[in-house]
């Protein structure tokens, strides 16, 4: 199974893919247009033959919801209503954490971070998926 990890953030988002059992960076979209940026996702999930979407689903440490996790809930209802891959929802707390000391650990110069951390972010998501493949919210 084909699946593709999303960070979303408000700016760009992150897109990690399985090739087998493991998760790799794959893209990161930077946001101009919302339609433009749903056309390029929606291209990328049809050249890549996705068959699950994992999407990250942000929540403060005390499992609450907040400002970010109402945009992506706001992604994912747009989302899904262009495509018909089901979409899961993964708990990313603190993926950005775990991708940027990651990128740290591999050598990365903190210049080149901002390029690939959402990606590595991504990569984060699907990787707790594929540890546990339960369905989110």
């Amino acid at each position: 199974m084909k699946l593709l990890g999303i960070d979303y953030g408000q700016k760009r988002i992150g897109l990690a893919i399985t090739q087998g059992k493991m998760a790799f960076p794959f893209k990161t979209l930077y946001k101009t247009t919302r339609e433009k940026m749903f056309d390029e996702l929606l291209n990328i999930i049809t050249a890549e033959h996705i068959e699950t979407i994992v999407l990250g689903w942000p929540q403060d440490l005390q499992g609450e919801t907040t400002l970010t996790t109402r945009q992506v809930a706001n992604f994912q209802q747009s989302l899904a209503r262009r495509t018909s891959v089901p979409i899961v929802l993964i708990n990313e707390a603190l993926t950005s954490v775990e991708a940027r000391q990651r990128l740290h650990e591999a050598g990365v110069s903190t210049r080149k971070h901002k390029d690939i951390l959402d990606q590595m972010a991504a990569v984060c998501i699907l990787e707790s998926y594929l540890q546990n493949p339960c369905p989110g919210q």
